[in-house]
């Protein structure tokens, strides 16, 4: 027990140290208020701040259960749909242009322009390429399908990329070694490997697209984000708390499952 008492007694006291971070965190927090303007704030705002709580609170019910196109529903599997195939475009496409990145399989000068394109098409937003298409196929659930697939496709060749980075070539020596064509080795040497590590992850984007499947719909690209925006510009505060609610448990649905599938995959 006197071991060690003195044990901790000898080691290194941080009090300073806390103590200056703490120090450093107060005063950019207290640097950052001076942004705020609380003098902005007028009795209107108030009231439809008000307002707002009331109506998110008390939805509509018959836009968030009826079964017409204008529905909530519908436009939650519009926006579903959207996600669902953009994920597919972008899975199928990410494919050939992962293999492409490999270092493992491909010369090093071929993966690295291969890299910095897939950075390139990471680095241009959602709504931007949301808009682009808008101007080529016109407004709709199309111009969703394909941003979402090209969004994808930067994500998901990346971490295919580690996947095949990480494959066992062993195997592939062995097969190499008994006479093995390259489709065989393909066929049963890589793609066993690659297939629940590539259905996990195309999982994991098909969660992430949900989100910006529903924001895409304020530039029109389809899905339920512009009945969202024009309740709220037009203060019809129960219809964006019908629209939120349903958005909400549909994504909550979505993560459960997707999860539960993933651990499955993972767990083989």
């Amino acid at each position: 027990m006197n071991a060690i008492e003195q044990q901790l007694a000898a080691s290194p006291r941080n009090h300073r140290y806390y103590a200056t971070i703490i120090v450093i965190v107060a005063a950019l927090f207290v640097w950052s208020l001076t942004a705020v303007n609380f003098g902005d704030i007028e009795q209107s705002g108030l009231l439809i701040a008000k307002h707002m709580i009331y109506g998110l609170t008390h939805p509509d019910l018959d836009l968030l259960f009826n079964t017409t196109r204008q529905s909530v529903l519908y436009l939650l599997l519009e926006t579903a749909a959207i996600a669902f195939q953009g994920t597919l475009v972008g899975a199928v496409l990410a494919v050939p242009l992962a293999f492409l990145a490999a270092s493992n399989l491909v010369p090093k000068p071929i993966a690295w322009l291969t890299r910095f394109a897939l950075i390139i098409i990471r680095t241009i937003p959602a709504l931007v390429y949301g808009l682009i298409f808008i101007r080529v196929t016109g407004p709709g659930p199309f111009a969703g399908v394909l941003t979402v697939g090209l969004t994808s496709i930067g994500m998901l060749a990346k971490l295919y990329v580690d996947a095949i980075e990480e494959l066992d070539t062993r195997v592939l020596e062995s097969m190499e070694s008994v006479g093995c064509t390259t489709f065989e080795k393909i066929r049963f040497g890589i793609v066993p490997q690659l297939m629940s590590i590539f259905t996990s992850i195309m999982i994991y984007r098909f969660d992430m697209n949900m989100r910006e499947a529903s924001i895409l719909g304020l530039v029109g690209a389809g899905g339920i984000g512009a009945p969202l925006i024009f309740a709220m510009r037009g203060y019809k505060w129960d219809e964006a708390g019908s629209i939120l609610i349903g958005l909400v448990a549909l994504i909550l649905i979505i993560e459960l499952v997707s999860n539960k599938l993933r651990s499955k995959l993972v767990r083989g």
